[in-house]
């Protein structure tokens, strides 16, 4: 006999970030304090928003931004590591005796408006709220309400020490003081929280590579703390008091431990007293041996993406230059990503548990180049339709399709109504036969957070899918039927005819919303 229904036995409200948050937020009590060390930090549940959030955007800018040669690297590469191609563009444009702080007189950003960015940033210009993503998501689709992405984390200070407000710990090295004479953070962070829901997260360097207290600190071998008391405690102070980030993205680390920064102690003030405590995430970069291991999120490396499911929530930082995080000019078209390679990215690694932080390097004047301009509204467009089954996901039982390449699968969160809704995203379209296979379900017990999730249990006298229990839609062509048939776990679709789907504009990635009740 087949089975009439789902045996699937999912429990949808679990794990770390779920249930805890729910629990928290509707049992009366006293707040939870957090001790400055990780067995405690570690035990603090990840705010819903930004596991809801999965696309966010990074922007490195800065005085590298002048020389647009190289990498965001460029003091440390011409000067410390002398390599030779800094050395001969120093030597063919500037001076002998240039010093890489002009390069802070030029760093003007005349062109720079925060409201375009912001804008950009932002499929429309209207508002929603992050909460109801798939309680009204056909509501909010139809009005056009849906943004490119939910975060933007903005370089406060990158390693060559130079601020993008007037820090009071960095005289004369800042963008008020000198070149633009304007505070970027301020400017920015009001102009996305003015015409957009989207959060505002700042990235912060530890280190310096010249500040003259660092490297003091380590001829001292770590034993002294005068840099990180004097410099990178009150600056860290300054800018969550100051701009209230939703991110505090930490870089920097890798040359002193934990203990030596006092990542325990800052992270703790974090969660327990500062302004931003209920809705503030942190990443991983706190210290040698941190990485992977401790943090809201994991970031674990540039362009992290392991292609398997991660049981803590993790982040793929990833640039549209393939090679830097600020702005150059020495490229050529191969460098960058193509849209196609950004959906992908964005597919693969939601699939996995992870969130995107996708990376813009602005140019010296304060503008975007187009083609960074074309990949973020090429990610719109596909988000605008597809964003139902990435915005607000959970990770499926499988995350790839093991028989079929370039399938990847994710889940909606809200199953209240005691339906199950799998999405498929098909990575390379089926030119010769316009027809697919894909295995969405299976046998095996998983277990993820904590949770048991178990198959289909598969009889011979019947098909576990059918018609009265399951219905097939090609996102972006709902008002359209989609032919299908299944045996068992398989299931075997018909794509609409390529002209239709292609005057409706899907491209890079076709997603199907499987429903089963």
């Amino acid at each position: 006999m087949a089975i009439s229904a789902w045996t699937l036995l999912v429990a949808l409200i679990a794990g770390r970030v779920g249930l805890g948050a729910i629990v928290q937020a509707q049992v009366p009590g006293p707040r939870t304090r957090y001790e400055p060390n990780w067995a405690s930090l570690d035990q603090r549940p990840l705010p819903q928003w930004y596991d809801d959030a999965k696309v966010g955007i990074f922007l490195h800018y800065g005085v590298y931004s002048v020389p647009s040669f190289g990498s965001e690297w460029f003091w440390t590469n011409w000067i410390n590591l002398r390599n030779p191609d800094y050395i001969r563009f120093m030597q063919r444009n500037y001076r002998p005796d240039f010093t890489y702080q002009e390069f802070a007189e030029q760093f003007t950003a005349e062109l720079f408006n925060a409201t375009q960015w912001a804008l950009l940033f932002k499929d429309s210009g209207a508002r929603y709220s992050q909460t109801y993503i798939h309680l009204s998501y056909i509501f909010i689709q139809s009005l056009g309400l849906y943004f490119i992405c939910r975060y933007v984390v903005l370089t406060s200070k990158h390693h060559d020490g130079f601020t993008l407000w007037p820090s009071k710990s960095s005289f004369g090295w800042n963008s008020v003081d000198v070149g633009p004479k304007r505070d970027i953070i301020k400017e920015l962070a009001s102009a996305v929280r003015s015409v957009s829901d989207l959060k505002f997260g700042l990235y912060y360097s530890l280190f310096e590579w010249f500040n003259r207290m660092w490297t003091d600190d380590k001829l001292h071998l770590l034993l002294q703390q005068h840099y990180v008391d004097r410099k990178v405690r009150p600056e860290q102070m300054e800018l969550v008091q100051q701009y209230l980030p939703d991110v505090i993205w930490s870089d920097g680390d890798w040359e002193a431990p934990a203990k030596y920064w006092r990542s325990e102690e800052f992270i703790a003030w974090l969660y327990n007293d500062s302004p931003v405590r209920d809705t503030v995430v942190t990443n991983d970069r706190w210290g040698f041996g941190t990485a992977c291991q401790h943090g809201d999120f994991y970031n674990c490396a540039d362009r992290f993406n392991p292609g398997v499911l991660q049981a803590h929530k993790w982040e793929n930082a990833f640039t549209l230059d393939r090679s830097s995080w600020g702005q150059r000019f020495d490229v050529s078209l191969k460098d960058f990503m193509t849209s196609k390679e950004v959906i992908k990215e964005i597919v693969t690694t939601v699939s996995c548990n992870g969130n995107v932080l996708i990376n813009v390097g602005p140019t010296k004047y304060g503008t975007i180049l187009p083609i960074f301009e074309e990949r973020l509204r090429d990610m719109g467009r596909w988000l605008k339709i597809n964003g139902e089954g990435i915005y607000g996901s959970k990770p499926w039982i499988y995350q790839n399709d093991t028989l079929t390449p370039n399938v990847w699968y994710t889940r909606s969160k809200d199953a209240s109504n005691g339906n199950i809704t799998v999405f498929a995203f098909v990575l390379e379209y089926p030119y010769d036969t316009n027809e697919l296979d894909i295995y969405p379900l299976g046998r095996d017990i998983h277990i993820y957070n904590n949770v048991m999730l178990t198959g289909i249990e598969m009889d011979s006298g019947g098909e576990t899918l059918n018609e009265e229990t399951t219905k097939v839609v090609m996102l972006g062509m709902e008002d359209t039927k989609i032919q299908w048939t299944s045996d068992h776990n398989r299931l075997h679709i018909v794509f609409p005819p390529k002209n239709r789907i292609d005057k409706r504009g899907l491209d890079y990635v076709w997603t199907f919303k499987i429903t089963i009740k």
